[in-house]
Order: structure tokens, then sequence, then C-alpha cells
């Protein structure tokens, strides 16, 4: 059985990425009756879902994703960036704040969760704690020569902006 779930789960990731969307998620959801607990196959439905712009069909997916076990941590790292993106652009934004805090606190090193992170925390009114995490971010990454040259600076106005140096 798991030899033709990982054929067929392959073939509708296959679909995907090959652009025929509405046919990798007509197999995805018969992969999801299936397998109701696979966390794969509720991770790769999510995701489909998502690039067709079917957002709140999405969302059971992912959470199912997430609260189960057999992810890959890269998997998961995903899951939870499209979980939280998601209730984001269903104004869910607490539900995004708390999904994506954690998921940046269990991956300290994701740039892409910290960035939407930081877009989730400016839609609940928290532009400072975006602000903090976006510069931080733009000066420990950016490769621009005039940004690392200001980026201690960069890194003391990131903890406070309203602060002189």
């Amino acid at each position: 059985m798991t030899g033709e779930r990982d054929r067929l789960l392959a073939d509708a990731v296959r679909l995907r990425e090959d652009g025929r969307r509405e046919e990798a998620k007509e197999r995805l959801l018969a992969l999801c009756e299936r397998f109701p607990l696979d966390a794969e196959v509720a991770y790769q439905t999510a995701w489909v879902h998502d690039t067709l712009g079917l957002e709140a069909e999405a969302v059971p997916h992912y959470v199912r994703a997430v609260e189960g076990s057999g992810l890959s941590p890269d998997d998961r790292r995903g899951a939870l960036l499209g979980l939280g993106s998601t209730y984001r652009v269903l104004g869910r934004y607490p539900e995004a704040v708390t999904t994506l805090g954690d998921a940046a606190a269990g991956f300290p090193d994701d740039a892409a969760l910290k960035t939407f992170l930081a877009m989730a925390l400016y839609n609940t009114g928290r532009a400072r704690d975006a602000m903090e995490i976006l510069l931080t971010l733009l000066a420990a990454t950016s490769q621009d020569p005039d940004i690392a040259g200001y980026r201690p600076a960069i890194e003391h106005y990131a903890k406070d902006l309203d602060a002189t140096m």
C-alpha cells in the first residue's frame, strides 16, 4: 500500500508542478480520502489548494499536516509557512502571528518565516515589532555594500527606531 501511495502522491505533485493544478487537486483529494491521517498527503493537498487561490479550503489540510506526524523538517517548515501565510491572506491575523511566530522560533534561521511573520505583525497593528524583524533581517542578509556599510546602525535602530546614536 505504501508503494502505491508514494506513486500516486508523486504523480499528483508532478501534475501540480506541471501546471495541471485542477487535476492534481482531484487526485490529492482522493488520496486524502484513502489516507486521512497522512500528513504529507494533507500538506500537498493544502499546497495545491493555495496555488489555485482556494485559501479557505487549504486551511484544514494545512492544519491536519502540521498536527500530524511524518513530515520532513523542510516540509513541516513549508506547511507552517503556508498555514500562517494563508491565515494572513484570509484576514485571520492573530492566528497568522501565532503560527508564524511559533514556526520562526522553531526554525530561527528561516528568513521567509520571519518575513511573513513581520507582515502578519503589521496587520495586527504591531508595526514596531514588524520593523524590528525586517531591519534585523536586512542587516544580516543583505549583500548590498551600501546596506552592509551601515549594518551596525541598522541593527541598533532595529531594536529601537526612536533611539539616537
